[in-house]
């Protein structure tokens, strides 16, 4: 079988209040129960000695039960993170298809996130269309874009 893509994770230190942001701004449904993670197996798993891991498991908008899922757990001792950058290695960004990037920006705006660009249009992406772009911050700081698609029609 072809690997699936299942899940991201983010760690957070108030995992329920991240859920709810990504719950009223994109429609994402909490899935199964909240998570309480500890002993010998997800010690070893995570290689960190002592591992208790709270959270919860989101589906993401558009796909149904077989949605991938946004996981955000709370990890006990968990450092204080420095907060993402576009130009920094690693996971630079979560990206939403939406239908309007201003309404969800001001949605993301007043469930707590903060605006890190500005709105602007990509102009002609070849054989793909035009979109509306911008990139915001949720509540702990991670990035996330909105991008509304002005698409072409295939050609024929």
């Amino acid at each position: 079988m072809p690997a699936v893509f299942h899940h991201t994770n983010i760690v957070s230190h108030d995992p329920d209040r991240l859920a709810r942001f990504y719950i009223d701004v994109f429609g994402c449904e909490r899935e199964g129960p909240e998570r309480h993670l500890s002993g010998d197996w997800i010690e070893r798993g995570t290689g960190l000695a002592g591992a208790t891991i709270t959270g919860v498991m989101l589906r993401l908008p558009g796909f149904g039960q077989t949605a991938p899922r946004l996981e955000i757990f709370r990890v006990a001792g968990a450092e204080a993170a420095a907060p993402a950058q576009v130009t920094r290695p690693g996971l630079m960004h979560l990206c939403f298809e939406v239908d309007d990037a201003q309404e969800t920006l001001d949605r993301i705006l007043a469930a707590g996130g903060r605006v890190l660009g500005e709105i602007v249009d990509s102009g002609e992406v070849p054989g793909v269309g035009r979109a509306d772009f911008v990139y915001a911050r949720d509540p702990d700081d991670n990035i996330v874009e909105l991008i509304a698609w002005n698409r072409i029609a295939p050609p024929s």
